[in-house]
């Protein structure tokens, strides 16, 4: 019995750990206009999306706070839409005409790194800056 209840106790006071939730805050810079909004992604690890939203844009910049995250590995893209069409806009060989990046920052010279490198843990409240790709 007294095993049983120690077994209990330490799975009580190891469970909030397991639940743990957290604030991410995003903030995007070097943003050319503030006209359009901010279309942003939260992906988990296996690059499925986990929550998605728009953001609005003041002096070059947009803040967007994702809450109550689940501890883990995540990455976050977003682009800039600047003509409200929710579309990120590209010309005829597919390069984007709208501004937009990815956590870690991970250009390449012919578009973004592997996801791996784009991915973060998330184990307590964060905040990460991303500088705008144009």
């Amino acid at each position: 019995m007294k095993k049983l209840i120690t077994f209990i106790l330490l799975i009580s006071a190891l469970t909030p750990q397991l639940n743990a939730q957290f604030d991410l805050k995003v903030e995007i810079r070097n943003l050319k206009s503030d006209s359009g909004k901010i279309l942003i992604e939260l992906l988990d690890e296996n690059q499925d999306r986990v929550l998605g939203t728009s953001g609005i844009i003041k002096d070059g910049k947009s803040t967007i706070t994702f809450k109550n995250v689940n501890k883990g590995r995540y990455a976050v893209r977003y682009f800039h839409d600047e003509n409200s069409n929710d579309q990120l806009d590209t010309n005829m060989l597919g390069i984007p005409k709208e501004s937009y990046g990815m956590s870690n920052e991970p250009y390449g010279m012919f578009g973004p790194k592997d996801f791996e490198k784009w991915l973060f843990i998330l184990d307590k409240d964060t905040q990460i800056e991303i500088k705008t790709k144009r």
